[in-house]
């Protein structure tokens, strides 16, 4: 199975020492991105004022909305091109890797000429305040050009996940994320581009990142070889690719039209607050990307064992990525939690922004295991092919939950506190249905493998 030192045998040994060699580079890449991607929220914020940090900041929630379908169908990809690594099957895994490529280069280029045509439209949808809009707008539509190349990189390093190979993306993005905050020094102090400057340095490093795992694809000596001449859709794989991602994707740019509505609340408390959240979520974002680093690694773990149909083994691998997650959100959260001002501190000098951070920190960081836990039954069920109930759970548990709480409570209850209680409240409630979808699943996946055998 394993045919280079970067890919891991998942069907085979020991799981725990093999499930921490793949999430730990996967979630230091995570945890580079988002440090690199600080340095355009750090640089605007030290350098252009709060103004400028708050119009980089008020744009996330929506940027995520907009990607997070065509992103969500990356996992299908890695969830197919996983089992047809482990079952042997070279020539369905080849088209699978064709097809995600040219699904990634089309919603790349869709992608960036949606944005750059309804940001502002968007932005104004928000409640984005006037004297923000304007940088926002500019920094959005930049950002978006970008686009093509965000999704090859994101696509290619699915497929280089399917196989256990977690090391190359981590080195590819190390490079680009030197490259992007170089750049954004560059030109924000240099050139004086305020939020232009961080945004174009961010397209120049997501080209650099995009090159670099598209050569290493093609340079590869195995079934996941990518052959420039060979791209094309097929139609089978895109539909089965669709079938597990497309519901991912639903999920999490519904879950995210619930961010941008919680966005749209802090925006009625003007941008200092505005500025607040921002560095807040760019911390939790930090968590986010260590716990999502073992769903990934759960689901394609999940995959390749359900592909190879070893039940016991696949009951092991949640297990034991429930130990980490647990583990990994709570020394994290609790850190984040203690030492919030100081790192508050990093991303402005405004008392006033620092204040609103910590209001929100102070209700979301110690409990964000309880969303790592969330996203975990997902991942397994999707590494057997089962999408579209986990998003369904997830919608009615996040969304509905956010939903009666911004426009129920919220507003008899108006601080940054009392509003993002939503987060904790929600993540139990989808636990709750999640688990009890996943026990379903099991027995019938159970049953056929049973049956196989």
């Amino acid at each position: 199975m394993k045919n280079n030192k970067y890919e891991i045998d998942m069907v085979n040994g020991s799981i725990m020492d093999k499930l921490i060699s793949f999430a730990l580079p996967l979630m230091i890449s995570g945890i580079l991105q988002l440090a690199f991607n600080a340095v355009d929220i750090i640089v605007v914020g030290q350098f252009s004022g709060s103004k400028s940090l708050a119009a980089v900041g008020s744009t996330t929630a929506l940027i995520n909305v907009f990607v997070n379908l065509f992103m969500g169908i990356s996992l299908g990809a890695n969830v197919l091109a996983a089992r047809f690594y482990a079952a042997g099957k070279d020539e369905e895994m080849s088209k699978t890797v064709h097809t995600a490529i040219m699904i990634a280069l089309i919603s790349g280029i869709v992608m960036g000429v949606v944005g750059v045509i309804f940001a502002r439209g968007a932005l104004e949808i928000m409640g984005t305040p006037d004297d923000v809009i304007g940088l926002s707008t500019i920094y959005m539509r930049i950002y978006f050009c970008g686009m093509p190349f965000f999704m090859l990189y994101n696509y290619g390093a699915a497929i280089l996940r399917a196989v256990g190979d977690t090391k190359r993306p981590l080195i590819f993005l190390i490079i680009s994320g030197c490259i992007n905050a170089l750049l954004n020094l560059f030109f924000v102090i240099v050139c004086k581009l305020d939020v232009a400057g961080v945004a174009i340095g961010t397209i120049v490093s997501q080209f650099v990142s995009s090159v670099l795992v598209l050569y290493c694809l093609s340079k590869a000596d195995t079934s996941y070889k990518l052959c420039f001449n060979k791209l094309a859709i097929d139609k089978e794989y895109m539909l089965q690719i669709f079938q597990v991602g497309i519901p991912a994707g639903i999920q999490s740019t519904v879950i995210n039209i619930s961010n941008a509505m919680l966005q749209s609340s802090v925006n009625s408390f003007g941008s200092i607050a505005m500025a607040g959240y921002t560095a807040a979520n760019n911390i939790l974002g930090f968590l986010y990307v260590s716990v999502n680093s073992i769903t990934q690694a759960c689901m394609s773990f999940t995959s390749q064992n359900y592909a190879v149909g070893k039940q016991k083994r696949m009951d092991r691998v949640l297990i034991d990525c429930l130990f980490l997650t647990t583990a990994v959100a709570l020394v994290m959260g609790s850190a984040s939690y203690i030492f919030g001002t100081q790192i508050l501190g990093i991303y402005t000098s405004n008392s006033e922004v620092i204040k609103s951070g910590l209001e929100i920190i102070s209700i979301t960081t110690i409990p964000y295991f309880l969303c790592g836990i969330m996203d975990l039954f997902p991942g397994a069920l999707r590494g057997m092919g089962y999408s579209t109930v986990p998003m369904i759970l997830s919608i009615i548990g996040t969304v509905g939950v956010r939903i009666i709480w911004i426009y129920g409570l919220f507003p008899s209850h108006r601080s940054l506190f009392f509003l993002f209680i939503s987060y904790p409240g929600s993540w139990i409630a989808t636990i709750i249905m999640q688990a009890i979808c996943y026990m379903f699943v099991r027995n019938k996946v159970k049953a056929t493998i049973g049956a196989r055998k």
